[in-house]
Order: structure tokens, then sequence, then C-alpha cells
């Protein structure tokens, strides 16, 4: 059985201001800017469709290789390569808007005022979008290279000059490659975020023995796939136990519909399905039935009986 947009398989949810049909969607950079997924599925039943991660500029990325495999997942070290705001509204958003999407847009910058600068130019379409997830795991150029993430004064700055630019609900996009994610939650919760996306790949490095050389061409990158699935679990349950009251979506290794339900009794109210995605396209509707089987098969009300269970 396959969800479909008349029937939820429960009155639809609000997550980080954000109404969800399903508490299942893609995780940005795994499904492409726009329509792509529309050849494999009907976009309208994810729960949202969230854009690859755009800057206010247009930009090349890496050099390649720029994705290897790992014996749970992969590395990838793609950079970010985006069109920029302003093509993507010219050249995707219609599509997502024909396909009946529900679309969060990722935005990355390498400093403050570059988040700002890309949440300015989506303001104009801001009421075609459902929510801006503002991607914290970047390099910062202004404070040396760590990320925006390891840092709970600099993750709320974004946080603060992004909702000075732009009207829409907030999801801030965390790391776990640091031990302060709790306070970086803390941070841009009280800085407006509605929710917070938990968490990215976690920093890592293949090397070719062949060669003697790193395998990818920048060197390290971020690991992703199933390896990560008990680690991320691991932040979600941290960051539910500090933070009872936010939203939160997990995502890091989930690829079934068990995975989806361990991860939300974990504290998550919604999750996003990546690598999965680049073996089965499906992927991310496929693990919404299975999470609705399973919730079916425990003769549970609601959504509300499965979120944060393994805290109560």
């Amino acid at each position: 059985m396959s969800v479909r947009r008349d029937e939820p398989p429960f009155p639809s949810s609000i997550v980080g201001g954000v109404t969800l049909r399903t508490p299942v969607m893609n995780a940005s950079g795994t499904a492409g800017f726009g329509d792509e997924l529309a050849a494999y599925l009907d976009m309208s039943v994810l729960g949202a469709f969230v854009v690859k991660s755009l800057a206010a500029y247009e930009w090349q990325g890496n050099p390649a290789p720029r994705l290897h495999p790992t014996p749970l997942g992969m590395i990838n070290a793609v950079g970010l390569q985006g069109p920029g705001v302003a093509r993507w509204i010219v050249e995707s958003l219609p599509g997502l808007e024909r396909c009946g999407a529900t679309i969060v847009v990722s935005i990355w910058g390498r400093r403050t005022e570059e988040f700002a600068d890309a949440a300015r130019l989506l303001a104009p379409v801001a009421a075609r979008i459902a929510a801006v997830e503002v991607n914290l795991s970047c390099p910062n150029l202004e404070h040396g290279r760590d990320m925006f993430a390891h840092d709970p004064g600099l993750a709320r700055d974004v946080v603060t000059a992004v909702r000075r630019v732009i009207a829409v609900p907030l999801w801030a996009k965390l790391s776990p490659n640091t031990h302060r994610i709790v306070d970086v939650a803390r941070s841009v919760v009280d800085a407006g975020a509605a929710a917070v996306v938990v968490a990215n790949t976690f920093l890592g490095l293949v090397i070719d023995v062949d060669t003697g050389r790193p395998a990818l061409g920048n060197g390290g990158g971020g690991v992703s796939g199933r390896g990560i699935f008990p680690l991320a679990m691991r932040c979600v349950h941290d960051v539910r136990a500090a933070l009872p009251d936010v939203d939160i979506v997990g995502v890091g290794g989930v690829a079934t519909g068990r995975d989806a339900l361990a991860m939300m009794m974990a504290g998550a109210n919604a999750v996003q399905v990546g690598t999965a995605h680049f073996a089965e396209p499906r992927a991310a509707v496929r693990i919404a039935d299975e999470l609705l089987a399973e919730v079916r098969r425990r003769k549970l009300a609601g959504w509300r009986d499965v979120i944060s269970s393994a805290h109560r």
C-alpha cells in the first residue's frame, strides 16, 4: 500500500511550522534541486521535498572524485555545488509546484551575511515555499574554517540574520561532529528556529590503498548511510532529552520503516531519508509505507504515541 495524498494515515501533523501528511521526507542533497524524483514517485505524498542546499550565488563545488562507497554507506565531498537561489527560482521551483510538493529550501553560506543574502533572494517567493532549512554544517570563513554548527553563538547569529529577512519557518540543520550539539540546538531554538534537523554527515576519510591517496578529490568528506544510524540516533535522543518541547527532524542512516520508527521513538517528530535514495529513488515512499504498517501493527492511535516514547 502507498500513502495517498488524499488519504493520510493519521491526521496531518505540524512539524517545525510545516504541515506534513507523512513524517517521512528526503534529506537535502540526495534528490536534486527540482522535480527529479517525479519520474519515480508522486512527490506530493512526501512529508516535504527538501531542496539541495543553495547559496546566494552559483557554486561549482569540489574537484572530482566526489563520491566513494563505504562498507555501510558512502562518503562524499560534493562541496555544495548548485545554481544559486535566483536560477533555482526560475528553473526548478515551478516544476516542484506542478508536482504538488511541500517545498523546504536548504540554504548555505560561508559567512553569516551569505546566509542572509540567500534568504533575501528567497523572500519574494516565500509564499510558495513551506520552510527554509538553514544548513549550519558549512565551513565558516569569518572565524576560521570550523563549522557554524560547532559554535552556539555563531549558529544563533545565522538563524537571527535569516529570520530578519524572510518570514517562513526556519529549520536549523545541525552537525553531529561536536560534543556541543545540545548547546547549539538550544541556541538556535532560542533564536527562533521552528525545528532542528539532527543531524548531518559525520566527518571521515577513505584512503585508496592502490594510490596511497585519499579517494576523494577534496581529501576528506562526509560519511552517510546505514553505518551512521546508531550515531544519529544518539544525537536525536540527546537533543530530545535536553529539549523536550522542540520539534526535531531526525536524519542519518534511515533505510527502513523500522529505522524511522526507532528514530521517532528516540525523539524525532519526523525523519529524512538520504543515502538510501542513491540506490532506490522511491526509498522515502517505501519507508513511509513500512512505517505506517509498523504503527498499525502495534494498534497505535497516531504519531503522538510513537514520538519520544523511549523517554516515557
